[in-house]
């Protein structure tokens, strides 16, 4: 796979993740490490809000209102994907320019 496609796949649930990186590994530019950066920041905010959320119903179930905020998480992969199919390095909003210079490991 290309790096443009691997950019893309990045975005598709943490598996993805996981293959573009181990695929992508030895011949990714700039673009692939960009966008792997971007998604995996994204699942960590994710997985993170969730967990929240999960607490907080347990705790106040008339709380369970807050689930639907995670479709936010669901626009900001599409976002992620047009932005890797387009081969542009722009960040998420909200959360992408945390994410820019974090995982020396990606790089």
């Amino acid at each position: 796979m290309d790096n443009k496609t691997l950019s893309i796949v990045s975005y598709i649930t943490i598996i993805g993740w996981l293959i573009a990186y181990f695929a992508g590994k030895e011949k990714a530019n700039d673009l692939l490490k960009y966008h792997l950066r971007q998604s995996l920041g994204l699942f960590i905010c994710s997985a993170a809000f969730n967990i929240i959320v999960t607490i907080l119903v347990l705790i106040i179930p008339a709380l369970a209102i807050l689930s639907y905020f995670s479709i936010i998480f669901l626009i900001l992969i599409i976002l992620g994907i047009l932005n890797a199919a387009n081969e542009v390095k722009k960040p998420l909003p909200i959360i992408g320019k945390i994410f820019e210079n974090q995982f020396a490991f990606i790089g």
